[in-house]
């Protein structure tokens, strides 16, 4: 697009880039990958494609913001465009789409007859464009995404109509749903690309790093090995993995959870796909690295001109990366349009459901206790702040717990991983604490240690009187009647084998309360009391949604009637409507039952919505405590401070830039058998609010 002497090259849907002369012969060269477009000026005198010297800026949808380009435009002070503006420069309707689905419709056969999968869906997605598809689980966004791959088939379902038309550039488009299998290896991690949800399934445990990457390098790019190698390293580098030599030579398990999940998508992006499809890239990923795994795709997206298909159930995460999207419900498309329209003006009763349960940071501001969510279809509901007691229930003091590392011939101990380090706090009857930070922060080990389920190397334990650090072993099983967990997979925590209601009556078993009539009845009472119908009772947990499963774990926890839960990241992996559901409940039994709550997250929106305190942890230490409001109103310490700006906001028109991100790399917990750690030392800000004052090595 040209404006006098002026060239703007058009990367995506939402940048759009001004170049100066020393860049001309490369981008010439990269137009194609870049999925630019020029077109030579109309002024004859312009000599064809002219650039401005000395200028280079990103230009975003809304405004125009280099006063030479305004000023030939023939204004004196920048222009902002309009809307319609806006759409005429971001229009790509001349563009054919790189993959167009066409009335697609997926079953999967069962003993009681086909069931579908997928009914009916069609939408493109256009080279350099994001298109978020987003609905519950069960709605058929993943079926859809590996229909295109043709991975569908593999799991036992079957593409039964519909039209899957992929542009493969020179080779002309092809009818994936028709293609041969053959003719599919050949595009797999090729042409198309993919990031799976989860890493360490998704990489090969016994192949090393550089192994995997190099592996489709060599298929479908015919290099040699060094070739692949200098490739491989290459990439890992553009996805600014740390040490990236190091890396390439060590195993999955080896690695974080954040960079695994940069090497699926160095993987994904090896062959310089022209389709990058990437299912839940984010959803196990703390604040901080899923910020910046958002920023890395939407950077790459943009170098490369790539095609991006995003499938999502979180909708801050939509707003952030989407240039349109796709809403699905129970295998149908139920609405599509641009992110700004789907946000600001939903039509689909399910879009703005969906939205309504997004736990947004920021909207308890002002307010002293947790609320309950107002849902969509409750909004006569009353809503009653969560004030719990000023009594103590939990007192912690001077926690720590290490774990040995062995080597050596005899394998001795020769260092220690300081999991948790000197952690205080208190939680009072009826009131939440939540423990935040990224993983290996210590914070599930902070909770398993309060329950003695691993045993801390030193620190003090008190629950209603009792010293829980001092107790045998039926002392300690005596004291766990007051004090339960909720686990993260409730699929992991429940047996596969067990009907549900022996489940949840099992604790009860083990302690000898109650039997016969008074136990069903007390079972029944639960499950009421957890919103799950009394017939799914004769059901084992593999028939049940993960929302649907969540409940059962956290009935089976209320079944002892206990004064305190721990609940280890138990809504993390839920869709965000059943998220907001299960929070609900969980405040409701709370100011019921008078619990307490030891909350352990990383989603800072959920955790200003529960909580009454906020604890912040980094590397085994509590660097910031005190009251939720304090805490998220005026964050004192530098990581504090950065989680807050990690945490995406369901609003497209506020993303963060990659530029705006700068997270240190985490210290190594672990040290050697001398060392000797400092005694954690706050300084008070008032009003309970304590910020850490000892190095913590950020």
């Amino acid at each position: 697009m040209t404006h006098g002497k002026f060239v703007l090259i058009k990367h995506n849907f939402t940048d759009c880039l001004l170049h100066p002369p020393e860049r001309v012969a490369g981008l010439k060269q990269k137009v194609e990958k870049l999925q630019a477009f020029c077109q030579p000026s109309a002024d004859e005198n312009a000599g064809g494609l002219h650039f401005f010297p000395d200028c280079h800026f990103t230009m975003h949808p809304e405004r125009l913001t280099c006063p030479e380009l305004a000023h030939s435009l023939g204004a004196n002070t920048p222009k902002r465009l309009g809307a319609s503006e806006r759409n005429d420069m971001l229009d790509n309707s001349h563009k054919a789409p790189i993959a167009r689905i066409d009335g697609l419709r997926v079953e999967f056969q069962t003993k009681d007859g086909p069931v579908v999968g997928v009914e009916d869906v069609s939408f493109d997605i256009h080279p350099g464009e994001t298109v978020c598809v987003v609905g519950e689980s069960g709605s058929g966004k993943s079926v859809s995404s590996l229909s295109l791959m043709r991975l569908v088939e593999f799991g036992g379902g079957e593409i039964a109509a519909g039209k899957l038309m992929f542009d493969r550039g020179d080779a002309g488009e092809i009818d994936l749903a028709t293609a041969q299998q053959e003719n599919m290896r050949g595009i797999r991690g090729n042409e198309i690309g993919m990031i799976f949800q989860e890493p360490m399934t998704a990489l090969n445990p016994v192949f090393t790093v550089g192994k995997q990457l190099t592996e489709g390098l060599r298929l479908h790019k015919g290099m040699t090995k060094s070739e692949a190698e200098a490739r491989a390293l290459e990439l890992m580098k553009q996805v600014r993995i740390p040490e990236a030599e190091k890396r390439l030579n060590q195993y999955p398990h080896e690695l974080s959870g954040g960079m695994r999940q940069r090497v699926v998508i160095a993987m994904a992006l090896a062959c310089e796909p022209r389709l990058l499809i990437a299912d839940e890239p984010t959803t196990a990923l703390d604040v901080t690295i899923q910020a910046e795994i958002l920023a890395l795709m939407d950077r790459l997206k943009r170098e490369t001109g790539t095609a991006v298909m995003f499938i999502t159930h979180d909708m801050a995460v939509v707003a952030q990366m989407a240039d349109r999207v796709v809403v699905m419900f129970r295998g149908n498309k139920v609405e599509e349009g641009t992110v700004e329209e789907i946000f600001e003006n939903p039509q689909h009763p399910y879009t703005k459901a969906l939205l309504a349960a997004v736990p947004k940071l920021g909207e308890m501001t002002g307010k002293d206790y947790p609320e309950p969510m107002k849902l969509l279809g409750s909004e006569d509901k009353p809503i009653v702040p969560i004030k719990g007691t000023n009594e103590v229930l939990l007192t912690v003091k001077n926690l720590t717990t290490r774990f040995p590392v062995t080597g050596g011939l005899l394998r001795r101990t020769v260092a220690n991983v300081h999991a948790v380090e000197d952690l205080s706090f208190t939680i009072n009857k009826g009131q939440t604490l939540s423990l935040v930070g990224e993983s290996g922060c210590g914070k599930s080990t902070a909770g398993r240690s309060i329950l003695r389920l691993v045993e801390p190397m030193s620190g003090e334990v008190n629950l209603g009187g009792k010293d829980i650090m001092a107790l045998d072993a039926k002392g300690l099983r005596t004291a766990r009647l007051d004090m339960q967990m909720i686990f993260q997979d409730p699929f992991a925590s429940l047996n596969p084998q067990m009907g549900l209601a022996d489940q949840v009556a099992e604790p009860i078993h083990n302690y000898g309360l109650m039997k016969g009539p008074e136990l069903t009845k007390w079972v029944e009472t639960l499950f009421d009391r957890v919103e799950l119908p009394r017939s799914f009772m004769r059901r084992f947990p593999h028939e049940l949604s993960g929302g649907q499963r969540q409940r059962v774990a956290i009935a089976r926890a209320l079944a002892l009637k206990p004064k305190l839960i721990i609940s280890d990241e138990a809504v993390s992996a839920l869709d965000v409507s059943v998220q907001a559901q299960v929070l609900n409940l969980m405040m409701e039994l709370q100011e019921e039952m008078e619990l307490s709550y030891l909350f352990i997250s990383h989603d800072m929106a959920v955790v200003e919505r529960v909580s009454h305190y906020v604890g912040v942890m980094y590397l085994g230490r509590i660097v910031e405590l005190g009251p939720r409001r304090e805490v998220f109103e005026n964050p004192q310490h530098p990581y504090t401070q950065a989680l807050m700006k990690a945490v995406p906001i369901a609003d497209p028109r506020r993303r963060k830039a990659e530029k705006d991100l700068n997270f240190k790399p985490i210290p190594s917990p672990i040290h050697p058998v001398s060392y000797v750690a400092e005694p954690s030392v706050y300084r008070d800000v008032g009003d309970g609010h304590k910020v850490l004052i000892t190095d913590s090595g950020y």
